[in-house]
């Protein structure tokens, strides 16, 4: 997205007149949930300002902060773990995506899973970007971002971007750079991932395309 993200965040980018954070943070509201950790970086403190002066829909938010030592997505949750603003259980999603599903279902269906992580997944047959999961009957038993042409061949579903995570996950963790992928990756061949598997599609503003369908579907 750039050179849009040269100057901004890119959840702070406009969609239909509004910063996305907005429309996400409503959503999420809407969804019952009322807490939210942000992991900020580069560009962090936009998004403090902007959250300083327009009225949030939770009654929590907080930062986490990596600075300019970027840890990866799982690293990110191991400095809030370390910083103990995670909660036993907690969504994951990142701060690009827009995800219009119920997450009480999501929330019900890793309680009864018995998991210490559960995945939704978005059966994709290669339609909205490369599928990496192989699910079946509420178990991810693959995922993999970068399999090989056999696996791949295999692979139906797409990582949604919504995920559940006991804080055990993390703290079992010692190293403090990693990707939450290779967790998630880890956990299906172990057979500790769970799965959920909703129908409606997602939506990112990582590309002008994104962007588009974004306020297409907003405004619809």
């Amino acid at each position: 997205m750039r050179p849009l993200t040269d100057v901004r965040p890119k959840t702070l980018l406009p969609v239909g007149g509004r910063p996305f954070a907005w429309h996400q943070m409503r959503w999420l509201a809407a969804q019952g949930i009322d807490e939210v950790v942000y992991c900020i970086a580069h560009q962090g403190e936009q998004i403090r300002e902007y959250w300083a002066t327009e009225r949030a829909a939770v009654r929590s938010l907080r930062y986490v902060d990596e600075g300019t030592e970027l840890r990866g997505t799982g690293g990110a949750l191991r400095l809030a773990l370390d910083e103990q603003v995670l909660d036993e259980s907690f969504f994951v999603l990142y701060g690009d995506s827009f995800l219009p599903v119920q997450f009480a279902p999501v929330w019900s269906a890793f309680e009864a899973s018995g998991s210490p992580a559960l995945m939704t997944v978005l059966k994709n047959e290669g339609r909205w970007d490369r599928s990496n999961v192989i699910y079946a009957e509420g178990r991810v038993s693959l995922y993999a971002k970068n399999a090989d042409p056999a696996t791949q061949a295999r692979m139906q579903y797409i990582d949604y971007g919504l995920s559940v995570l006991g804080r055990d996950v993390i703290a079992g963790i010692a190293e403090t750079v990693f990707d939450l992928s290779a967790v998630f990756q880890r956990l299906s061949l172990e057979g500790q991932l769970a799965g959920y598997e909703v129908r409606e599609r997602f939506y990112e503003i990582g590309s002008p395309e994104g962007l588009r369908d974004l306020e297409e579907y907003l405004a619809s």
